[in-house]
């Protein structure tokens, strides 16, 4: 049966990874994914998701006032079959959108898969996070640490000088080098202006076997 999926977390989590770990698990098997991606987010270009460890994606970009069941729907009209919709930085998804969502998984029957952040620098729900989790059938938390050791739940922007930034609009696109991931104790702490936090995260040695960083998602 197909159901609504939200997997939410802090900065840094690794949604994205997971994301992509999904889609080729389902191509794998054989089975057609559609990726879609916010278009004001294009970090990794217009119309890629990129995880922070290298692995990228095309995948479909959209705007706020696009209908994502009817995108889905017009994506079957002309490819056939599809077996999963995964969708990156949930968060930035309008409330019409969420509702498309789950359109898609009631009336196509078509499992929707979310990735995205539970809340903004303020601590505050994301319009498109606020929806979801209202609405998913399964909610999972995908969980981080914060640099205390202690898990991380919560997201802090940082000026250059790694202090919190309290003002400014929700939608700020950056990575390691604007948002800390920290506990809601550190948070607090933070946000009182109670020291200052290094932005700059050591990126882990990886090797990699010779094959194509980016793959289609739009083929059988």
């Amino acid at each position: 049966m197909a159901k609504l999926y939200f997997y939410y977390s802090a900065m840094n989590a690794g949604k994205t990874t997971t994301l992509l770990q999904s889609a080729h698990n389902y191509r794998e098997r054989g089975m057609r994914v559609l990726i879609m991606t916010p278009s004001l987010d294009h970090r990794a270009g217009s119309g890629v998701v990129a995880s922070r460890i290298g692995l990228q994606a095309q995948a479909v970009a959209f705007s706020r006032e696009d209908d994502l069941a009817t995108h889905v729907r017009n994506d079957i009209a002309a490819h056939g079959r599809l077996h999963c919709v995964l969708v990156d930085e949930a968060q930035f998804l309008t409330r019409a959108q969420a509702w498309q969502l789950g359109d898609i998984v009631d009336e196509l029957h078509v499992p929707a898969l979310c990735y995205g952040l539970r809340t903004d620098f303020r601590g505050e729900l994301f319009e498109g996070s606020q929806y979801l989790l209202a609405w998913a059938d399964e909610l999972e938390e995908i969980k981080t640490i914060c640099h205390t050791g202690k898990k991380a739940t919560m997201t802090v922007r940082v000026d250059e000088h790694g202090r919190a930034v309290h003002d400014g609009p929700q939608v700020e696109i950056g990575g390691n080098e604007r948002y800390v991931s920290v506990s809601r104790a550190q948070f607090k702490k933070i946000s009182r202006g109670e020291g200052n936090l290094d932005p700059a995260q050591a990126a882990l040695p990886l090797e990699r076997r010779d094959q194509p960083s980016c793959w289609r998602t739009d083929d059988p």
